[in-house]
């Protein structure tokens, strides 16, 4: 898939590419932090006939929406090129010694090697939490990593 990128002084940037269906989609990403979704005019590329004003939070829901996906495939993907990859996807019981703590707490790269991805809660993904990422009871963590170490960080997530 191809996407242009232009460069709008004083605004921001503008991203756009093409449908299969040969719709024309784009986002403006303001420099105030703002984002624009846009529909161009089926017969008119050029004309936008909708465009819908995102703020951080809504930008951030439609990426978990339409990037959770994606995520899967390319770890289904990654699965069938790198052997001995695992992806485990390990649920945060209300027992767990990190419930109400930032993930980072839990040192699980520098402890096991393997890594956080992605956090589902509440239907959500977040991708690439960041360490000061709070965890809650009924999370789910998906962690990538050889057998040992996933397997390891779902002990670290149940005992501490």
């Amino acid at each position: 898939m191809d996407i242009e990128q232009t460069a709008l002084p004083g605004i921001g940037l503008k991203h756009e590419f093409t449908t299969r269906s040969g719709r024309r989609v784009g986002v403006v990403s303001h420099r105030t932090g703002r984002r624009d979704l846009v529909i161009y005019d089926v017969s008119d590329p050029d004309r936008a006939c909708e465009a819908v004003k995102l703020n951080d939070e809504e930008a951030e829901a439609l990426v978990e929406l339409l990037g959770a996906p994606r995520i899967v495939q390319r770890l289904n993907a990654l699965h069938s090129q790198v052997e001995g990859l695992v992806s485990l996807q390990l649920p945060i019981g209300p027992g767990s010694p990190y419930v109400g703590r930032p993930m980072g707490d839990a040192r699980v790269r520098t402890r096991t090697g393997a890594s956080i991805v992605a956090v589902v809660r509440g239907g959500q993904v977040i991708t690439s939490p960041t360490p000061d990422f709070g965890l809650a009871a009924g999370d789910v963590i998906v962690v990538v990593g050889g057998q040992d170490s996933t397997e390891a960080v779902a002990d670290i997530l149940a005992d501490g």
